[in-house]
C-alpha cells in the first residue's frame, strides 16, 4: 500500500506539470501536433486529480506506519509545490492579466510618443488606437466601437495583432487567455470551454471547433500616422495597476526585444522575420518587410484580385489596398497617387507577423520575392 501512496504523488505532479507543459512555452512543447492531447488533458484534469488523490488518501496510513514519519512528509512537499507553482504561477490567465480600467485621451491630453505603434479600428464616426506596449501584456483588451463590442488581442510570440467580435452564436461571450499552441495565444470562452486560435480567432478544439469569431477591420500604425488619419481619434491609456508590466520604451514594437520568444531576425525569411501577410478570397500571401522597406510600394495580385502594399516614410505604418485592375500608384508625401488621376481604393486586411506563425496558419501560403 505504502507503494500507492509515493504512486498517487507521482502521478499528480506529473499531471499538473503535463497539464500545463503542453499549452505554454516550455522546450519541445510547441513544435508538436499536441493541441488534442492538451486538451483532453485540461477537459479531464478533474478526473485525474480524483484518481491520484484516492490513490493518495487510500494508502496514506500505510505510508505513515513506519519509523521515520518524516520521509512520506518530505516527499509530498514537493508535490504541493508544484500543483501551486502550475495552477496559480504558471498559468497564462495568472500571468497576463485584462486591463482593471480603460481610458481614452485625445492627441491634445496624450503624452504617448508619436513613434508608438498601435493596432486602430474605426467605423467611420469614431476611431481607437490600441498601443502595442500596452495590449502585448494584457493579449486582450475588450472594448467597444460604437455599439459593436470587440476584443483587440494580440500575442507578441508571433507578432500577431487582430481584432474580433467577441461574439458566438449571436450572444457576447466572455473569453479568458488559457494558453498557446504552435506559439500562438489560445482564448478559452466561457460557456463551451472551446478554445480559439488568436491568429485567426477560430476555435480549435471543444464543442465549438471550426467556428470563426467575427473580424473587425484594423490596422497598424504610428500613433502620429493615426492621428493624422483620424483627427479625432483616441488613443488608449496605460494601466497604472500594470505599469510595472509594459514595455514602456517600446523595445518589442522595434525589434529590439532581446527575449529568444519575441525577438527579431535582421534578415529575410527566417523564423522571427517580420513579413507583411495578406488573406483575399482565400488566397493567402507573404511579403518580405526588408524588401517593402527598400521599395516602399509593391502591386500585385492575390488569385484575381490586384493589390497595391504600401509602407509609410516612418518605416512602421503599412496598408494594403485593393486597386482597379491596370491602374499603379506611386507615394508622394506617404499618399498613394494613381498613375490615371482619381482612384478609388479598398482596405484590405493585413497583418504584420513572424514568418514563422503566418506560414503556420497559412501552410498554403504564397511567397512575393
Amino acid at each position: 500500500m505504502k507503494k500507492l501512496y509515493y504512486a498517487g504523488l507521482i502521478g499528480l505532479g506529473l499531471f499538473e506539470i503535463l497539464n500545463v507543459y503542453f499549452i505554454m512555452p516550455m522546450p519541445g512543447s510547441q513544435q508538436r501536433e499536441t493541441l488534442d492531447m492538451a486538451y483532453f488533458l485540461y477537459t479531464s484534469r478533474w478526473f485525474f486529480r480524483g484518481l491520484f488523490l484516492l490513490l493518495i488518501l487510500c494508502s496514506v496510513r500505510s505510508a505513515f506506519r513506519t519509523p521515520r514519519r518524516w520521509v512520506p512528509v518530505v516527499a509530498a512537499l514537493p508535490v504541493l509545490l508544484i500543483v501551486y507553482f502550475f495552477n496559480f504561477q504558471m498559468t497564462a490567465d495568472h500571468m497576463f492579466l485584462q486591463p482593471a480600467t480603460i481610458a481614452f485621451r485625445s492627441k491634445a491630453e496624450s503624452t504617448l510618443s508619436d513613434s508608438s505603434l498601435v493596432i486602430a479600428v474605426s467605423n467611420g464616426r469614431e476611431a481607437k488606437a490600441y498601443p502595442i506596449r500596452y495590449i502585448q501584456y494584457h493579449h486582450q483588451v475588450r472594448d467597444a466601437l460604437g455599439s459593436t463590442p470587440i476584443m483587440v488581442t494580440y500575442c507578441n510570440v508571433c507578432r500577431t495583432g487582430r481584432v474580433f467580435q467577441p461574439v458566438v452564436d449571436g450572444q457576447r461571450e466572455n473569453f479568458r487567455l488559457v494558453g498557446m499552441d504552435h506559439f500562438n495565444a489560445m482564448f478559452e470562452d466561457n460557456t463551451t470551454g472551446s478554445w480559439w486560435r488568436q491568429a485567426t480567432g477560430e476555435a480549435v478544439a471543444g464543442p465549438l471547433k471550426g467556428t470563426v469569431l467575427p473580424a473587425v477591420h484594423s490596422t497598424q500604425l504610428t500613433l502620429q500616422r493615426f492621428f493624422y488619419l483620424y483627427p479625432f481619434g483616441k488613443v488608449m491609456q496605460a494601466d497604472v495597476v500594470f505599469k510595472e508590466s509594459y514595455d514602456t520604451l517600446g523595445r518589442f514594437e522595434k525589434g529590439k526585444s532581446r527575449g529568444e520568444l519575441t525577438r527579431t531576425d535582421s534578415g529575410s525569411w527566417n523564423a522571427k522575420s517580420w513579413v507583411i501577410g495578406v488573406v483575399v478570397n482565400g488566397h493567402a500571401k507573404a511579403y518580405d518587410w526588408n524588401q517593402l522597406k527598400e521599395v516602399r510600394i509593391v502591386h500585385d495580385s492575390l488569385g484575381s484580385i490586384p493589390i497595391v502594399v504600401t509602407l509609410a516614410s516612418d518605416n512602421q505604418s503599412f496598408a494594403v489596398f485593393q486597386r482597379p485592375a491596370g491602374v499603379h500608384f506611386v507615394i508622394q508625401n506617404d499618399s498613394l497617387v494613381s498613375d490615371q488621376g482619381q482612384a478609388e481604393l479598398k482596405s484590405l486586411p493585413a497583418y504584420q507577423e513572424f514568418w514563422h506563425s503566418w506560414k503556420q496558419f497559412h501552410p498554403d501560403t504564397e511567397v512575393y520575392k
